[in-house]
């Protein structure tokens, strides 16, 4: 039986013994995959939307290049670490804020139509960089009918090949010279907490990129934060929980972790800007708490997506995070799994309506 288009078999190390996992590659990737049939380059960046499939192609291409695959979620690159372990020894799988600053003769970009449009232009700024002088980008976009990437690349590229596909177009650019000027999209915003004007730092890929997201507002509202109690904020984003709640009272310190680097870097740099070294950030993807047992508040905006599973991690670092008696709050549009996951784990299980969403509030046992 064929090959299905979109899936790519590869094997994994598990327990002692080889096992067969079988991966859907993203439209977007598997264009540029099916399109590069040789590479003779010293070193090469890319990106993914699936598990480093192109990454792992470039590498098996040329098993002497150096080629890094980027991420900025560290759960998506040690999943792709464990996907690729023992194979191409050369390959990089690295999570991080920004591309790597050496110089590199190949680029490649998996666009997904559905995509953020910032972070991308941004990634392809980075790209344009990061390349040597007659050096190539490769891009391409699960989309038959694209403009916007076109464009995009028009105004970094001159030499720019079109290579229309049935599932979506592949862009061949070459990089003639370094660009004049380049926009820097992070940004800064602010808002007010019980009477404290609270400033935070956003970047493209962190949650809720330029403005405090009702989810975050709903949890402030109602929130209780006491003098001295320390609070761990679960998938911060910019930290905009931990910022606000180090200003609510007396000796309060706050950690923010989060899968996203670069959600990481905002928190940090968030601190800096309202003089709070009371807050600080953590870099985690596996529930991993820093002092755990000694927290007496973990809060946490779980994303929708994942069926669950982020939103168990969330609920695993509450769980290790807290001391006894302290308290667990989860805002979510649908309470039901909040309420039957968080029965079987803490004790007096509360539902409080803020604007459209439910908090999900409970007691760590003593």
């Amino acid at each position: 039986m064929p090959r299905r288009r979109s899936d790519l078999v590869i094997p994994r190390e598990a327990s002692g013994e080889e096992s067969q996992y079988t991966l859907r590659v993203p439209d977007a990737e598997y264009l540029l995959l099916q399109h590069i049939h040789e590479l003779k380059v010293d070193s090469a960046v890319c990106t993914s939307l699936g598990r480093g499939q192109l990454a792992a192609h470039l590498a098996e291409l040329d098993p002497s290049a150096k080629i890094t695959c980027f991420f900025l979620d560290q759960y998506l690159a040690d999943d792709t670490i464990d996907y690729h372990a023992g194979k191409h020894h050369k390959l990089q799988i690295v999570c991080g804020t920004d591309l790597h600053e050496r110089k590199v003769e190949f680029a490649a970009l998996p666009v997904t139509k559905g995509g953020e449009a910032e972070l991308t232009r941004e990634i392809l700024h980075q790209m344009h960089s990061r390349l040597v002088r007659g050096g190539t980008l490769l891009t391409g976009v699960d989309n038959p009918e694209d403009t916007w990437l076109c464009h995009e690349l028009e105004k970094i590229f001159r030499s720019i090949e079109r290579i229309p596909e049935r599932r979506g177009v592949i862009y061949r650019c070459v990089k003639e010279d370094e660009l004049k000027r380049v926009r820097d999209p992070r940004c800064e915003f602010a808002f007010r907490d019980q009477g404290n004007l609270i400033k935070a730092i956003s970047r493209p890929g962190v949650f809720s990129h330029r403005h405090l997201d009702l989810g975050s507002r709903a949890m402030l509202e109602t929130m209780v934060v006491n003098p001295g109690d320390k609070v761990l904020d679960i998938g911060c984003g910019s930290g905009v929980i931990a910022l606000a709640a180090v200003q609510r009272a007396a000796g309060v310190t706050a950690v923010g972790v989060d899968s996203n680097a670069r959600a990481v870097q905002c928190v940090v740099e968030g601190a800096v800007l309202n003089s709070t070294p009371s807050v600080t950030g953590f870099l985690d993807a596996s529930s991993k708490i820093p002092a755990p047992g000694t927290f007496d508040l973990a809060v946490g905006n779980p994303p929708y997506y994942s069926h669950y599973k982020i939103a168990e991690i969330f609920m695993q670092s509450a769980k290790k995070a807290l001391k006894p008696g302290g308290r667990v709050m989860f805002v979510t549009k649908k309470a039901d799994w909040f309420v039957a996951r968080m029965g079987q784990l803490f004790k007096d299980i509360k539902v409080q309506e803020a604007r459209t969403y439910r908090i999900v509030s409970a007691v760590q046992p003593k």
